[in-house]
């Protein structure tokens, strides 16, 4: 036999090269994953059936006065506080981010100095000290500095209402973390942006409003969003100073019927939809930011699951090649 005829054989003897329809797939076994998410759902079904058969919960007095007149009201105002207090927060951050990049060294120490001092100090003291503030100040007055006669004068007790006490620790402890936030968007822009825009004559100014900002929202909007989120649950901390938000509103009814359990349940259920609101929200807002930063914008929740149930119910459909129209 000659060795042509030896490559010849060797050629006639090898297997066709296998076509794509006749590859089997077969997926990796995962059993752990089926064990966590037994567990999961086991705890799960545990939870929910303590919750519904425990008569203690008292759903019956959770449904009577979840949409009560006092209740709504306290959720109106728990929904203004946070509102008046984080534009605070943002305007005041704002502009103490500016203040602490300025090349003014007075200007930049007086801005860290209020940082450190509201973000030293606890929120729950803050509130406290702007409610007793009359304590300190009995009189409140504006005029001439140093010896100078008083243009506008008021009794600090009742200048200083537990609404605006509750305004003011909260906007002001809020405008010290949003300063921090604000500095870190404006830092993330290139300097090279900057120096483009003086080169051509933009003020200093011009240059933060129109270059330099809005570059930055892409950094500012996430963490915004969670000192908003935030901000709706620290505002509870004001019942300490009896402003009647949420948590207070329901405060007062379970002491009326010590039904505590079943109202704090109350107040969790609100804080829970308009979180869920505020998330949905600050979703939408990162994606409008977003985009510029990346090749394409990430899908939304219901893009994701369209593309799921379409691509499933063509995973189905014979090719006619034989195949299946998982691979197009």
């Amino acid at each position: 036999m000659t060795a042509g005829d030896a490559a010849q054989d060797e050629e006639e003897n090898r297997a066709p090269p296998a076509r794509p329809e006749d590859i089997k797939a077969v997926p990796v076994r995962r059993p752990g994953r089926w064990v966590a998410g037994a567990l999961v759902l086991l705890l799960a079904a545990v939870l929910i059936e303590s919750a519904a058969t425990n008569p203690r919960f008292g759903w019956d007095v959770v449904g009577e006065y979840f949409l009560s007149d006092r209740v709504l009201r306290g959720l109106g105002m728990t929904l203004l506080l946070t509102a008046i207090a984080m534009a605070i927060g943002i305007v005041l951050g704002v502009l103490l981010a500016v203040m602490r990049l300025s090349p003014n060294p007075i200007v930049a120490g007086g801005s860290w100095l209020f940082i450190w001092f509201f973000r030293g100090t606890p929120l729950l003291v803050q509130l406290l000290f702007w409610s007793y503030i009359g304590t300190l100040y009995p009189e409140l007055s504006i005029g001439i500095p140093f010896g100078g006669p008083d243009l506008l004068t008021a009794d600090g007790n009742e200048l200083i209402t537990p609404f605006l006490a509750a305004i003011l620790g909260l906007g002001l402890n809020e405008g010290a973390y949003m300063a921090e936030i604000v500095r870190a968007g404006l830092l993330s822009v290139d300097e090279g942006q900057t120096e483009a825009a003086q080169s051509i004559g933009m003020t200093r100014l011009q240059t933060l409003r129109r270059i330099v900002l809005p570059q930055a929202m892409r950094v500012i909007i996430p963490p915004t969003g969670n000192e908003t989120i935030s901000m709706l649950k620290m505002s509870s901390l004001v019942s300490v100073i009896a402003f009647t938000e949420l948590l207070y509103a329901v405060q007062l009814i379970y002491a009326a019927n010590y039904r505590v359990i079943s109202l704090l349940i109350v107040a969790s259920i609100w804080y829970l939809v308009v979180t869920t609101i505020l998330s949905i929200g600050q979703y939408y807002v990162e994606r409008h930011f977003g985009r510029g930063s990346s090749r394409g914008l990430p899908p939304t929740p219901l893009q994701r699951l369209r593309h799921n149930l379409f691509s499933v119910k063509h995973a189905s459909v014979p090719m006619p090649g034989g195949g299946s129209g998982a691979g197009r």
